[in-house]
């Protein structure tokens, strides 16, 4: 913040704030780079790269101004997962997941914000929404057990939300939930042995008979009506955003990304690569890749206009996105990653057998990109049902994550 002439503060608008975040994590593609090969060894983003991503403010993002936060909104973490993807998809996932989890604990009562970030402005959240544990009512909240599969960014978690069916004192289902426990007092097993998104360690989280205040307790299906447990502050409009299209649209980021990063890699070696079994000196005077090349471009454009066109809508619309935009977000969401994908494999058709080689990483962006899109909230059947019944006037509900 600067003051101006008059002596008042000049305060950064959303742009300036979004450009100098953006400008951040380009800085930091060269580590990217550079360290994308020890992590996929040691199958965890390396500490190093953790801590320059904190430095550069990448997990404050969406996490409250009065925290000590940036509370920007879904455009600037999209747009910084982006830049973080051409560098190293696991990265820019890592960082990704942390960020719009620290969104999504700040949707929890007051007190269980405090206890998160109150304390610690660099707090972690991680998360699993899949209720695969369960809860039993005890006096003052809930006693949970379960394991959650598929945590990124686990081992430099500080908190984790992880979804459980809450069960009354008779033992009958009664809720879906997500609830806020301290990582400290969760197990990790070592689960995460994948093809692609190797460091982003999401690894299975365990929990047994962690006591959870009902504090921190947030309610699926009420949340995904709006009704969120927080305070209303109308100076906090990030807050109101539709729960399952912010949930889900943040995934679209690092594939973006990714494909950037593929479309690079082809583009700067085609001048000088050999087009073999053919008259071509160079892969860039053939025609045929001339028309492949153009089609992944438009390819990949159009994934990138359809993220950022549902983007948009959220950071516009907040909490009042009906039900029919909520659906085409979600159809958007899975589209654009089948688009990301398709311009990926047409690139290494491009570029040929040398982008298998484990020192080119043209084959690790195709591994982490096909990883990352068969995410849940990426699958695209889902959303195109949903959207479709949507356009045909059809009422069945497809996903309580719209």
């Amino acid at each position: 913040m600067t003051t101006g002439g008059d002596g008042t503060a000049n305060v950064p608008s959303t742009e300036q704030i979004r450009a100098e975040l953006v400008e951040r994590a380009r800085a930091l593609q060269p580590l990217l780079r550079a360290r994308a090969a020890q992590g996929e060894s040691d199958r965890v983003v390396p500490q190093e790269v953790i801590d320059e991503l904190a430095a550069a403010g990448v997990f404050r993002l969406l996490t409250p101004r009065r925290f000590g936060g940036y509370e920007t909104d879904l455009r600037t973490l999209t747009e910084v997962s982006e830049a973080l993807g051409e560098a190293d998809g696991s990265t820019a996932w890592t960082a990704m997941i942390i960020s719009v989890t620290n969104w999504l604990a700040s949707l929890f009562p007051d007190k269980a914000q405090e206890e998160v970030f109150g304390a610690d402005p660099d707090a972690r959240v991680t998360g699993v929404a899949a209720p695969t544990g369960m809860g039993r009512r005890v006096p003052g909240g809930w006693i949970v057990s379960g394991k959650w599969s598929y945590n990124s960014g686990a081992p430099y978690a500080t908190w984790a939300a992880v979804g459980a069916l809450l069960q009354d004192e008779a033992g009958q289902v009664v809720d879906q939930a997500l609830v806020l426990v301290p990582a400290s007092e969760l197990v990790i097993e070592d689960t995460w042995h994948t093809a692609g998104m190797k460091a982003t360690a999401s690894n299975t989280l365990v929990g047994q008979d962690v006591f959870v205040p009902e504090h921190r307790v947030l309610s699926v299906p009420a949340a995904a009506q709006g009704s969120y447990p927080r305070s209303l502050r109308e100076d906090e409009p990030l807050y109101s955003s539709v729960f399952g299209s912010m949930l889900l649209l943040c995934l679209a980021g690092p594939l973006l990304g990714l494909g950037r990063a593929a479309l690079d890699a082809v583009t700067e070696a085609a001048p000088h690569k050999p087009l073999s079994f053919t008259v071509h000196a160079r892969q860039a005077d053939s025609v045929g890749v001339q028309i492949q090349v153009a089609e992944a471009a438009l390819g990949l454009r159009t994934a990138r206009l359809h993220v950022y066109d549902a983007v948009d809508l959220i950071d516009l619309r907040g909490g009042s996105l009906d039900h029919a935009a909520r659906t085409q977000v979600r159809a958007q969401a899975g589209y654009a990653a089948q688009q990301v994908l398709a311009a990926v494999g047409t690139l290494l058709n491009v570029h040929g057998a040398g982008a298998f080689a484990e020192s080119n990483p043209l084959q690790r962006i195709w591994r982490d990109a096909n990883v990352a899109a068969r995410h849940a909230g990426l699958v695209p059947a889902v959303g195109l049902e949903a959207y479709g019944k949507t356009l045909l006037g059809i009422g069945e509900p497809v996903s309580l994550m719209l």
